[in-house]
Parts: C-alpha cells; sequence; structure tokens
C-alpha cells in the first residue's frame, strides 16, 4: 500500500503528566483540550494554517488561551497529526489513517484560503494520485470513510467505490496489484496466473451496503459472468454468516437479538442478489443459506425462495447438506425442511420427458439423489434417538420406491436405525425391513444381511433364497464356460434389453404423480374426519 509523507523535522513531541507538549525554547502559549488528552502548544503555528482557530481566537487577548475540541473528527491520533503538519513535523498518511486526518483538516479548515499548501489540497492530490490508482487502498479508504460518515461523505464513497468496480471488470492478465487470496491449496508462487476470483475476497470485508452497491454495479455491465457473481456472494456468506453445522456446542450464549437481526439483513440481501442463471451458485452454498435462515428464523419467504431453489440442484448436494438444523434445538435437525427440498425435486418429474436426452438426465439426477437420500437417513437413524418408527417410516417412504435403483443405502440406514434403537418390537422390525427390496441388494451387502442379528427372520429367508438362485445361476452361467466375474454385468445386459429405458422413466413420472395426487387426498381426509369430529362434538 502507498503513503504519503509531509514534513521534514523530527518529532518533538512528548508526554509530561498527562499532558503532551512539544519540545521549543518558545513558551506554550495555546492549551487545547480533545476529550482527556490536554495539549500545550503555540498559536503562532496553527493559526497560520488552521482557519478554525483563527476564527475562536480573532477576539482574544489573552497570552494564555484555552480551547476545546472534543469533537474533532478521529479524536486525539487525528489531532495530532494535524498539530504537527502545522510545525513542520514529519507525518505519515496512508490508506488506514487517510480518512480520518482528512475529516480532522476539514474540521480545521485547514484549505488552501487559509494556506496555500495546506494540508486538506495535499490530501485531496494524494488520493487522486495514489489511493485511487491502487487496489487494497481503495477498499480500506472505502471501509473508512463508510463507517465515519456513509453516503454523507461521498465525495469519497464513490470515486472508491467506482475504482473498485473499473478494477474487478478488468482481464485478470490486466492486474498488477496484490490482493488477497487464501483458497485452500492455492499457491501464488505456483500460479503465475491471476484467478478469476481474484477480487472476491477482499471486498468480502465491506459493510453490506457497499458490497451490495459493488455487486450490483458489476452485474449491470454484464460483463462478469454469473458463477463469479456466485462465488464473490459464497465468500462474503462464509465471513459474516457462519456455519450452524459448525456452531452447535461451540457458541457459550444465544446470539442477541441484534446481532440476528443483522444476520437476517444480511442473510436476505444475499438471496436477492443470487444470480438467476443455471449453475451460477452451487447447491452446497443454496443448503448453506438455508440453515442460516432456518437458524437465525428468516423470514418465511426467504426460506420458501431457497428451497425453492435448492431443490432444482439437490442432485448435486451431499448428504450432509441435507442436515438442517432446527431453530428451536439447534442439536435437533428440521426434518419437514428436508421433506420440502425432496418434495421440491420430485415436483420437476410430474410432467413427462420431452426427449431421450432430457429423460437420461432426469433418471441421471433421480438416482443421484436416490443415493444421497438414504445416506441423509442413515445419518439421521444415527444421531436423533428420539424419532419414533413411524417418522422414520415416513421419511423413507417420502422417496417413491421406484426412485431407488437400489436398496443398499436403505438397508444401511435401516439397520442403523435398529442398531441405535434396540426398543423397537418385533412388528415395528418387521414394518421396516419389509421396504428393502432384497432383489436391489449388492451381493456383497447381501452377504452381510444374512448374518445381521437386527434382521427378522422373513428377510433373511428371503437374502437365501436369492442367494441360492444367485448361486444356481451362476453354475449354469459356468456350465456355458461363461466366467462367474461377467455374470452379474451379463445379468443387468439382459435386464436393460428387457427394459425400455422410456417407460422406466415414465413409470417414474407416474409414480411420483400418483404419490403427489395420494398425499393431497390424505390431508383432505384427515381435515373431512377433524370436521367430523368436530361436528359430532
Amino acid at each position: 500500500m502507498k503513503y504519503m509523507k509531509l514534513g521534514s523535522k523530527p518529532d518533538t513531541f512528548y508526554t509530561e503528566e498527562a499532558t503532551r507538549s512539544v519540545l521549543s525554547e518558545v513558551p506554550t502559549d495555546l492549551i487545547i483540550h480533545v476529550n482527556t488528552t490536554k495539549y500545550h502548544l503555540h498559536k503562532f503555528p496553527l493559526l497560520l494554517k488552521c482557519g478554525l482557530l483563527q476564527q475562536v481566537l480573532s477576539d482574544e487577548r489573552d497570552p494564555l488561551v484555552s480551547v476545546s475540541l472534543h469533537d474533532i473528527p478521529g479524536a486525539e491520533k487525528s489531532f495530532e497529526l494535524c498539530a504537527k503538519f502545522c510545525y513542520g513535523i514529519s507525518i505519515s498518511i496512508s490508506a488506514h489513517n487517510y480518512i480520518t486526518t482528512l475529516l480532522a483538516a476539514r474540521y480545521l479548515r485547514m484549505t488552501e484560503s487559509v494556506c496555500r499548501g495546506n494540508l486538506v489540497h495535499k490530501l485531496e492530490e494524494f488520493f487522486e494520485s495514489c489511493i485511487l490508482q491502487g487496489w487494497k487502498d481503495s477498499i480500506v479508504v472505502l471501509q473508512s470513510a463508510w463507517r465515519f460518515s456513509g453516503w454523507t461523505e461521498n465525495r469519497i464513497v464513490q470515486p472508491c467505490l467506482d475504482s473498485v468496480v473499473e478494477k474487478i471488470l478488468l482481464h485478470p492478465s490486466q492486474v498488477t496489484w496484490s490482493y488477497t487470496y487464501t483458497r485452500p491449496g492455492f499457491d501464488k508462487k505456483q500460479h503465475k496466473s491471476v484467478p478469476k476470483d481474484w477480487w472476491t475476497e477482499d471486498i468480502s470485508d465491506l459493510d453490506l451496503d457497499l458490497f451490495r452497491s459493488i455487486i450490483c454495479t458489476v452485474r449491470s455491465t454484464k460483463s462478469v459472468p454469473p458463477p463469479l457473481i456466485g462465488e464473490a456472494l459464497h465468500v462474503y456468506t462464509c465471513k459474516h454468516l457462519p456455519d450452524p453445522l459448525h456452531i452447535n456446542g461451540l457458541q457459550a450464549e444465544p446470539e442477541t437479538a441484534e446481532t440476528l437481526a443483522k444476520q437476517r439483513r444480511i442473510l436476505e440481501s444475499v438471496v436477492s442478489m443470487v444470480p438467476h442463471e443455471s449453475g451460477s451458485v452451487t447447491c452446497g452454498f443454496l443448503l448453506r443459506l438455508l440453515r442460516v435462515a432456518n437458524y437465525i428464523g428468516a423470514s418465511s419467504s426467504t426460506k420458501a425462495e431457497l428451497i425453492r431453489q435448492s431443490s432444482r440442484q439437490l442432485h448435486e448436494a451431499n448428504a450432509k447438506d441435507l442436515l438442517i438444523p432446527s431453530q428451536s434445538d439447534p442439536s435437533l435437525y428440521d426434518l419437514g425442511v428436508t421433506e420440502a427440498l425432496l418434495e421440491g425435486f420430485l415436483a420437476q418429474f410430474t410432467r413427462r420427458p420431452s426427449n431421450p436426452l432430457e429423460m437420461q438426465r432426469m433418471s441421471t439426477k433421480m438416482e443421484r439423489v436416490a443415493v444421497i437420500y438414504d445416506t441423509f437417513l442413515e445419518i439421521i437413524a444415527g444421531s436423533n434417538l428420539d424419532l419414533p418408527v413411524s417418522r422414520f417410516v415416513d421419511l423413507v417412504e417420502a422417496l417413491p420406491e421406484i426412485a431407488r435403483k437400489k436398496h443398499d443405502g436403505l438397508y444401511k440406514a435401516i439397520d442403523t436405525y435398529l442398531k441405535e434403537h434396540p426398543e423397537v418390537n418385533k412388528a415395528e422390525r418387521k414394518q421396516l425391513c419389509r421396504m428393502i427390496d432384497c432383489r436391489k441388494l449388492l451381493p456383497a451387502t447381501r452377504s452381510e444381511a444374512v448374518c445381521n442379528d437386527r434382521m427378522p427372520l422373513r428377510t433373511i429367508v428371503q437374502l437365501l433364497f436369492l442367494e441360492q438362485e444367485r448361486t444356481s445361476t451362476s453354475n449354469a452361467v459356468s456350465g456355458n464356460r461363461i466366467p462367474v466375474h461377467e455374470e452379474p454385468a451379463r445379468r443387468s445386459e439382459q435386464v436393460a434389453r428387457q427394459t425400455d429405458p422410456q417407460d422406466n422413466m415414465e413409470n417414474t413420472t407416474a409414480m411420483i404423480r400418483s404419490s403427489s395426487i395420494s398425499k393431497v387426498e390424505k390431508k383432505e381426509k384427515v381435515t373431512g374426519d377433524r370436521g367430523s369430529k368436530s361436528r359430532t362434538k
């Protein structure tokens, strides 16, 4: 970062008995109070360059005058820099002390009308020639100006905003200044080229209004691709909104109402800035925002928008992304939100695919989500010891049976539930295991399940029968000189030839549509029963 040096005399200010003074053979004749600090100085050098002191002391005839400047911007530190400038003592100005020094100089009216080459003029020249030309200089001054006076200091804020936006829009090959980039695994020495998102980390230090202004201006130019905007939002979110999954148990005290209100404001602003273009942000990022929204009690419209966006990309998530801490008890997970995500994802399959390519893409997404969801069920089964069997069954059935091409994940989830809930009775055990289609288990999983004491006898018998059938088939195939290790692939090929992928996808679509209708009818039935009970009473 650049700095400006003014003056050439050595620093002769010193402290004695809580009083700041300057070494001089001439007795001091001016006392200035700045908050709790008292300065013993000389009228001549200060009045020569400070229009405010000229006005205040114009009618004073006393040899020793006292003045209070308690409301000077930057307090003692800024006043002392201005005073040293008046004495010709060497001072250094950088982006870190620029705003406070400028505001203090303006307060003291250290302008050209008072004295040529005065401090305000020199600071303005430094701003134009150095600060606006630098990257981090503009960021630091922008943040300082905003925190001191907001938009009222528009002569500083707007040029800094324009400078930041101008540099963001440059091609990375033209970036010649230093920037902050601390991504894990990234080493600047090994990368000769500048990363495309080089600017995202530095602007994440800005207050929300400044950050929003920069992002909106950059987006309006349509020169930056939406994924880069999404990355900037991700970096800002990670810095200002902690992930509830990582703070549970670590937070000694609950968040204050003021902190929660600030976090809600940041969250809602970030959500409103998410680009609508596909692939702009990852599903993991959207689900992180949803976790934060649920944790801090964001508006229902904000949560609904996040669920809508996340569900469209649910196939990109992983199982842990679906863990949404409950607002009432962050140690538990809000299963209703996860069900809403799954329901939103399945809503995409209520229409018939327009072409074979779309059909294949939808089928792949469905298989991916089935694996993710069953892994989520396994985590829930092992972490929520108070989860009743009926609720767990509802969660399993939330995903249509036809969507599960394999049941290995479902088997692991049910086995985990039985392991962590030993109080489950025989009937409930049968109810759970009945949902496993043994024919959709891999051979290794079948072998494991046969030896599993938690499985009901009926399930084990089914597994043994299938294993015997598989062995018989293998022997028959071996008699035809087909290697045993090729038998599963050969059978899969045969099944693939017998099954039309389009029919399979259409069956999935019909099943999901039928499931949605059943849910609606079930809700209407429950509502009607409640009405009948009310009339009976």
